[in-house]
């Protein structure tokens, strides 16, 4: 059940990049697809309180290439997090590394995402007219992008708020059957990946992520057009971050 449902994604987003697709197919195919991709978390969550075996609790560590390794572990940290998972970035001799924390399906829920929205930064940073004036390109550059990934975070944490919101509806529904809420499935979830996150790293402090560049504004207009539920599997895109 749970596997058609993302395959569902996966076919939506298809047609939605589609060459031939008009914008406003586009737009509804993508808001579809994240209504789903949502869903499926929340049905990956039950699932996984009914039987244990099918979500267990996981991490995975990433280490970034160049151009833009900063920018792009924060896309991946802002995305994972949305998703419900932890994430801890630390440094090593190589460089840094970003430590994700949580259920094997939000893994692979923020990976599916982060491959894609990859992509559709690159392509459309690809696109800017870098203003003459002000900062240098590369400032410029750097705020965009940050501008981008914080306007697909932020759609993304409302699709998934969304999905919770549904959920509880029809538990209040189905109150009967004994069946713990999905909010209580998620606090319990939440729970046990804040204290896999403590038991690695007892002592953490946050980071802040800064830029000096003025393209932000134009990054999270064009941030908003992204797809946001794509789980095309594509090839590694060029600098794309290694787990």
């Amino acid at each position: 059940m749970q596997t058609d449902l993302l395959d569902r994604v996966r076919k939506l987003l298809a047609k939605a990049e589609d060459e031939g697709c008009t914008p406003e197919e586009a737009e509804a195919l993508t808001a579809k697809a994240a209504e789903l991709m949502a869903r499926y978390g929340i049905d990956r969550a039950r699932l996984g309180a009914l039987r244990p075996e099918t979500d267990k609790p996981a991490d995975k560590k990433f280490t970034a290439e160049a151009p833009w390794a900063d920018v792009k572990m924060h896309l991946l940290a802002a995305l994972a997090t949305a998703l419900r998972c932890q994430c801890v970035q630390t440094q090593t001799e190589r460089g840094p590394v970003l430590h994700v924390f949580g259920y094997s399906s939000d893994l692979e829920r923020a990976e599916i995402l982060f491959t894609s929205l990859l992509v559709q930064m690159a392509r459309a940073l690809a696109k800017q007219v870098v203003p003459a004036y002000g900062n240098s390109a590369k400032a410029w550059r750097r705020s965009w992008m940050l501008g981008y990934c914080a306007a697909v975070v932020a759609r993304v944490r409302a699709a998934e708020e969304a999905a919770v919101a549904s959920a509880g509806a029809d538990d209040a529904a189905a109150s009967a059957d004994g069946a713990a809420s999905a909010e209580l499935v998620l606090a319990d979830r939440s729970l046990t990946v804040r204290l896999q996150v403590s038991a690695a790293y007892p002592r953490l402090k946050k980071k802040r992520v800064t830029y000096s560049g003025s393209g932000y504004g134009d990054g999270y207009r064009e941030g908003q057009k992204a797809d946001i539920g794509s789980g095309k599997l594509r090839s590694r895109p060029a600098g794309a971050l290694r787990g």
